[in-house]
């Protein structure tokens, strides 16, 4: 095949799925009546409550190793003085909102894609039309908007964890005076520093959602498509999340 129509072919198929995915989501978001409170707030248990214990347990070890590496490294040009300061500053600018971001991925996109796909499936989703229920302000919206709200949050409490992991093995293992590495925890960090791991966090938490309603919607028949869509969703919301944070440190801390 000649590789310039190739080339254009696999082109213009990236775009138009980015156009439709981007449709998806703008028709999801903004579908606000009628408002489902119920589905909502178990939304809102299922994307954030329940998973505060991995993300917690993910921020504690990751807070915990990167003091230990950081020390490490920093013995070898006298600089071990620093593992607190930046302890918190690579928890709360990057490995707070990525790490929060794929563990909500790995938990939510994939039941999100398997529970909408298997209605799909059992063509729950036609019932809902019959019964003139819109599926995307009953199954999308909702979703949509309790992963925005929920992940900033875990992704806070996952920082305040993961200092603390940090905290716990300076004072306990390298040496560290306790009062001491807290001041200097907070000493160096901004209110940028924060700010932009929220919003790092409510992207990332939009994405899982989209992810799983997308490819939970656009399911295969039979248990293979709802399988497929399941790992699919994961992937794709995946490498999204670790693209997005690229875009959005750019922009940031250029």
């Amino acid at each position: 095949m000649n590789p310039i129509r190739l080339t254009g072919r696999l082109t213009l198929r990236a775009l138009r799925a980015i156009g439709a995915v981007s449709l998806f989501t703008l028709r999801g978001l903004f579908r606000l009546s009628p408002v489902y409170p119920r589905v909502f707030l178990t939304q809102l248990v299922q994307i954030g409550w329940l998973s505060l214990p991995v993300v917690g347990l993910t921020a504690l070890f990751t807070g915990a190793a990167l003091a230990l590496q950081i020390h490490s490294g920093g013995a070898r040009f006298q600089a071990g003085d620093v593992v607190p300061a930046i302890v918190a500053i690579g928890m709360v600018r990057e490995l707070g909102p990525v790490l929060g971001g794929l563990m909500v991925a790995a938990r939510v996109a994939s039941s999100i894609a398997a529970e909408i796909g298997t209605m799909k499936v059992t063509e729950q989703i036609d019932a809902l039309v019959t019964l003139s229920t819109d599926p995307m302000r009953w199954l999308v919206t909702p979703r949509l908007w309790a992963a925005m709200l929920t992940v900033p949050v875990l992704v806070a409490v996952g920082d305040s964890i993961g200092i603390m992991g940090g905290w716990l093995v300076g004072t306990q293992s390298l040496g560290f005076n306790s009062t001491t590495y807290l001041s200097n925890s907070w000493a160096y960090l901004e209110r940028w520093d924060v700010i932009s791991g929220l919003i790092k966090g409510a992207a990332f938490g939009l994405i899982v959602a989209v992810s799983g309603c997308w490819f939970g919607m656009h399911a295969g028949r039979g248990a293979e498509g709802v399988g497929r869509a399941t790992k699919s969703a994961v992937v794709a919301a995946a490498v999204a999340i670790l693209g997005a944070n690229f875009v959005l440190t750019g922009l940031f801390f250029r």
